[in-house]
């Protein structure tokens, strides 16, 4: 995966509370392949109206938002299954971070597994960021993994916590497979070592 040091990007502001998997991506869509993409997926049902035409007054929709990389949210963000398509859909979609007041704690991990960072910051602080993003569309906002800063869109810095192993994940840009591959030599000297001491095993 893509590693993450510092990102800006135009903030999305998203006021619903409760954004389950299931808006993020339906299950009918759970079937895709990985490797099919998941782009035209995102907010399927919540971004359209009766007819299955495109919303306009949906945020994700507007002009403005086209370009988003970064989501502000409300409380419980990714709650409900645990799919882990939700992660893929949003990165599809350029979406590398979501900042909210907390998320569903499965998706909180998808998101990291996948290369996205996901921030929690205290409600007031969400809420006033949101604020700022309405009042101007299209704003840019900065999440800064190095120092564990988010820049908002009149420059005041919130500091967040993540933790420490997934941070290391993703400023190195480290997957599972990555992170085993990376322990491939100590893994070889463990198997040599039981061979030696354990040969009856392997024969």
């Amino acid at each position: 995966m893509d590693a993450f040091t510092t990102f800006t990007a135009v903030a999305v502001p998203l006021d619903a509370a409760n954004v389950d998997t299931d808006q993020i991506i339906p299950a009918p869509f759970l079937s895709r392949p990985r490797a099919d993409g998941y782009r035209d997926l995102l907010f399927y049902r919540v971004r359209r109206d009766a007819d299955g035409e495109m919303n306009p007054d949906f945020t994700l929709n507007q002009d403005a938002y086209k370009d988003a990389g970064i989501i502000v949210a409300d409380r419980n963000f990714g709650c409900g299954s645990s799919r882990e398509n939700a992660a893929w859909t949003l990165l599809d979609n350029g979406f590398r971070s979501v900042i909210a007041p907390s998320f569903g704690d499965i998706h909180y991990n998808n998101q990291m597994n996948n290369g996205m960072v996901p921030v929690i910051l205290p409600d007031a602080v969400c809420a006033t960021i949101r604020a700022q993003l309405h009042a101007g569309p299209g704003a840019r906002i900065t999440v800064d993994l190095q120092s564990n800063r988010v820049t908002g869109p009149d420059g005041t810095k919130y500091e967040f916590a993540i933790p420490e192993f997934n941070r290391y994940r993703l400023l190195e840009g480290l997957d599972d497979i990555a992170m085993t591959l990376d322990l491939e030599a100590d893994i070889a000297a463990c198997e040599a070592r039981r061979r030696a001491q354990e040969g009856w095993l392997f024969r």
